[in-house]
């Protein structure tokens, strides 16, 4: 009787067998051959937009969760772990077989990732999403307040100067710094990098450069740009009832409520953003001595970031040095 194990056993021989023809050397890098291109960051600059709109696109799929965070070690905004990633464990975060993204934007300011996916994936093309560094580092650092998630993990970044001290916020900022080891394992050719204004100003133009980048076949998307933003705005603290909806909720076992979410899901019902349930937070906005403390780092590594990329990083530079002289 031939098992499971015993096809896994069959495929790794042929695999070896065929080695000089085949592009990967292992069972693991053919597991990941399926994964397609990466949204690679950054955190705050459209990419929730972008992986919702670009999943309408009947040829493609994008991760789920949006950021299964697999090959990195940077695990979200706190959790560094540098195990080695298990490569097969993909296959989890996708239900089809199309053109898949790994959406994980916490990766481009990995330091490992770009060496670990250029030893599995040389050719790999990389969709990096980018803002402005002052206005991105102050939306961060405000999501991270307002759900207290450096109280979760034993940091108070209460103080916007003290949190930009933090690398663990400061790096994503650091688009130069970054660029530039991934560079050192990647052509510039493998990456496209979008100003996330543009998907505001014009979303068709730059979802068409991503789908002639990507070699896929032009699609008529549904532009909503108020759905999938995750700004501050849709950010809501929940009420007593809420907590205990969340709390009841969480104690339903997956086969029963997985339906339910994938249906409200489908219908882009949020039932948390009731008024029984959540109620609105202070929204903190961005002032000039926010860009003091953040100008001198963020303009060095800009001219760095232009210097290797040949992306115009002017418009920038411009904005936080009028900023600074208010």
């Amino acid at each position: 009787m031939i098992t499971s194990h015993h096809s896994i056993l069959l495929i790794q021989t042929v695999l070896v067998a065929y080695d000089v023809c085949a592009p990967w050397h292992s069972f693991e890098e053919y597991c990941m051959n399926l994964i397609d291109a990466f949204i690679v960051g950054v955190p705050k600059s459209g990419t929730t937009w972008l992986a919702n709109t670009l999943n309408q696109n009947p040829v493609l799929e994008i991760s789920d969760p949006k950021e299964p965070n697999l090959i990195a070690s940077h695990k979200g905004t706190f959790d560094r772990i540098n195990d080695l990633p298990n490569w097969s464990e993909y296959n989890k975060y996708f239900k089809n077989n199309l053109f898949r993204i790994d959406a994980s934007v916490h990766t481009f300011a990995c330091p490992v990732s770009p060496k670990r996916i250029a030893d599995k994936l040389p050719n790999m093309k990389f969709i990096l999403c980018i803002r402005e560094p002052v206005s991105r580092t102050f939306s961060h650092w405000n999501m991270v307040i307002d759900t207290k998630a450096d109280i979760r993990n034993s940091t108070n970044w209460s103080e916007f100067s003290i949190a930009w001290e933090d690398d663990r916020l400061r790096d994503d900022t650091l688009y130069g710094k970054s660029m530039k080891r991934w560079l050192e394992y990647f052509p510039l050719e493998n990456f496209l990098i979008v100003d996330s204004a543009r998907m505001k100003i014009e979303p068709i133009l730059v979802l068409d450069e991503i789908e002639h980048f990507l070699s896929l076949e032009s699609y008529n998307y549904n532009i909503d740009l108020s759905k999938h933003t995750n700004s501050a705005k849709n950010r809501k603290k929940l009420s007593t009832i809420g907590k205990i909806v969340q709390k009841l909720f969480s104690l339903v076992p997956i086969f029963l409520k997985g339906p339910l979410v994938t249906r409200l899901q489908a219908k882009d019902i949020n039932i948390y953003t009731n008024s029984l349930i959540s109620k609105e937070i202070k929204i903190n906005k961005i002032t000039n001595s926010n860009y003091k403390i953040c100008s001198d780092i963020v303009i060095k590594d800009l001219k760095l970031f232009e210097e290797i990329t040949n992306f115009s990083t002017k418009h920038w530079i411009e904005e936080i040095e009028y900023q600074i002289n208010q």
